[in-house]
């Protein structure tokens, strides 16, 4: 009896740590639940508004209920948002080609196949997100006038490889390091050549952080304004510019705002929508063994 009570006494200690171990995982699933929703409101807000008119959407308090219109949308894609669109798809697109193509190579000589000083150079690569953009902007205003490329989308493009090379770098590099070297090994001694084996056998490993490198490259290059709003003026101004725009000497058109700011986003949203997957791999490339 007393080996029987002894067993039941220990089951019962051990039912107890579960009980507040489920407490636990309920409570910050709660509250991962609230901080998701107050990321998000604002964005749901912003939709929101984007259906209401102008007087609607000054009203104090907030209007939740009312008759929703597409007025907004017509009188954004009417006031010429499309070349701003075009502007900021050429200029994301080609940038982050551009740092794929260029950030590949360094990442994989500075992780499998190591140069001298490696830390040296990946310390430079990232010493030149260090300088703020307002104290570069004069210098490469003065270069970009001077070769006569103010307001052109391919300044833009270089400036945003420019901008995002650093960081791709970095993280292509934790990708690669991933990789076994074994595999190199074994491509080499079947007489695959360098190239080859990083075509065949290194990048289809990585290719989810590839993925996840240039999802957020574009997301950078598709948010960018200090660069748009100095150096492009009429021909080649992007949507972060456009945007300004609806901030005038007779106030803020809100709803227009939140119109237009929708449609900006939804580009970025719909890339991010389709590349999940690769974007979860990519950022949690190597967390699990």
């Amino acid at each position: 009896m007393t080996a029987v009570a002894e067993r039941t006494r220990d089951e019962s200690s051990e039912v107890v740590p579960r009980k507040k171990s489920n407490i636990g995982g309920s409570l910050l699933t709660v509250l991962a639940w609230i901080v998701g929703i107050g990321f998000f409101f604002p964005v749901f807000w912003m939709v929101l508004t984007a259906f209401k008119q102008e007087r609607a959407a000054y009203t104090d308090p907030p209007t939740l209920f009312f008759t929703p219109t597409l007025d907004q949308f017509a009188a954004v894609f009417g006031g010429g948002i499309t070349p701003y669109l075009l502007n900021s798809l050429f200029a994301t697109v080609m940038s982050t080609v551009l740092v794929l193509l260029l950030g590949t190579p360094a990442a994989f000589a500075l992780s499998l196949r190591q140069v001298k000083r490696t830390q040296d150079v990946l310390f430079f690569f990232i010493s030149t997100k260090m300088l703020p953009i307002v104290a570069a902007i004069v210098p490469i205003y003065v270069v970009v006038n001077f070769i006569g490329a103010l307001d052109n989308v391919w300044t833009l493009v270089v400036l945003y490889t420019a901008m995002n090379l650093p960081i791709a770098v970095w993280m292509m590099r934790s990708f690669f390091l991933e990789v076994p070297k074994e595999l190199l090994e074994a491509a080499s001694m079947d007489g695959a050549s360098l190239w080859r084996s990083l075509r065949e056998v290194v990048l289809p490993i990585i290719s989810p952080g590839m993925a996840a490198t240039g999802l957020i490259c574009m997301i950078f290059a598709w948010n960018e304004f200090f660069f748009a709003v100095n150096l492009t003026a009429a021909q080649a101004a992007t949507v972060p510019v456009y945007l300004v725009g609806f901030i005038t000497s007779e106030g803020l058109y809100f709803a227009s705002l939140c119109a237009a700011a929708t449609v900006a986003a939804l580009p970025v949203v719909i890339i991010g929508w389709i590349a999940q997957n690769k974007l979860v791999q990519g950022l949690s490339f190597g967390a699990v063994k």
